[in-house]
């Protein structure tokens, strides 16, 4: 039997309501910042903490159908200038860390320049674009942490078909500064480190910790289903859980993480298609939201 999900549709919006809306949520994000409570991570070490936790890389460089590769060069810039931010911060215990925070908003007077956005599906080009690779990076890590993921936004449209994808559908985490950031917290009793960089042709990061990890995650796709909507299009569906292990390989938990529902906006294969195998560090999967 196929499960069902929420019944999406496209929606269209006037640039007036994007521009307004953005406005609105932004503001909104300032005095979050200010008066929610939160305590955010800002303290950065040169100095690593001892214990890898959880690592990760993905290729800079992807070719994607239809896009231009001066596109992908200038996301390499820009995540030359975030990663800057970031690298190094220390989340302590009780703290949160924002991304969006610590990055700042990406603009040519800081060195930005246009990359590839995703923007309600379509490519596009925008002054900081690609920058959520470096969220899908961090996301991706987190789950394989003890630290809680208090705030991520799904991707909302599914643009590439699977090409070579390693990491279940809809494992990433689109950012828009500054109203869809990805927070994640620390409450466990140790020190976590953020340590991120780029080589040649990666981007490489890792969780740190000032002490060694007691459990290890693998992180999978538990159901996976695509549904023809009444508008005409498709929508893709997949929950995703991950496992828990102690460190003797003895099953702890089988735990909920989160559920994609995003509007596809290519043909989808008769077939079902193939699910991945379950991995504590696979390679990149493919970005298919706005971000920037």
């Amino acid at each position: 039997m196929i499960p069902h999900g929420p019944s999406l549709k496209p929606v269209k919006r006037s640039a007036a309501r994007i521009w307004l809306g953005r406005k609105a949520y932004r503001c909104k994000r300032y005095l979050e910042w200010v008066f929610g409570g939160n305590t955010y991570a800002r303290t950065v070490l040169n100095e690593r903490l001892p214990h890898i936790v959880a690592a990760h890389r993905t290729p800079l460089l992807r070719p994607l159908r239809n896009v231009d590769m001066w596109l992908q060069h200038n996301k390499v810039r820009n995540l030359s200038i975030a990663v800057r931010k970031l690298d190094g911060v220390v989340v302590r215990p009780g703290e949160t860390f924002s991304f969006w925070r610590l990055v700042g908003n990406p603009t040519r007077r800081k060195g930005y320049v246009e990359g590839m956005n995703l923007f309600y599906g379509k490519v596009t080009v925008g002054v900081g674009g690609g920058l959520c690779q470096l969220t899908n990076l961090i996301y991706w890590m987190t789950l394989h942490t003890p630290l809680t993921v208090t705030e991520r936004h799904r991707h909302s449209y599914d643009v590439f078909p699977d090409a070579n994808r390693t990491q279940p559908f809809g494992s990433g985490a689109t950012c828009a500064y500054n109203y869809l950031d990805l927070q994640i917290k620390n409450g466990t009793a140790h020190d976590y480190q953020l340590d991120v960089y780029l080589t040649d042709t990666h981007l490489v990061g890792a969780w740190r910790a000032s002490a060694p990890p007691t459990r290890t995650h693998e992180v999978y796709e538990k159901e996976h289903w695509i549904t023809r909507e009444p508008w005409g299009g498709y929508v893709r569906h997949n929950v995703i859980h991950r496992l828990v292990y102690s460190l003797d390989g003895e099953k702890l938990d089988d735990e909920f993480v989160t559920e994609n529902h995003a509007l596809m906006m290519y043909e989808p294969m008769l077939e079902e298609p193939r699910r991945p195998s379950p991995s504590p560090e696979p390679d990149a999967g493919q970005a298919d939201s706005s971000c920037k």
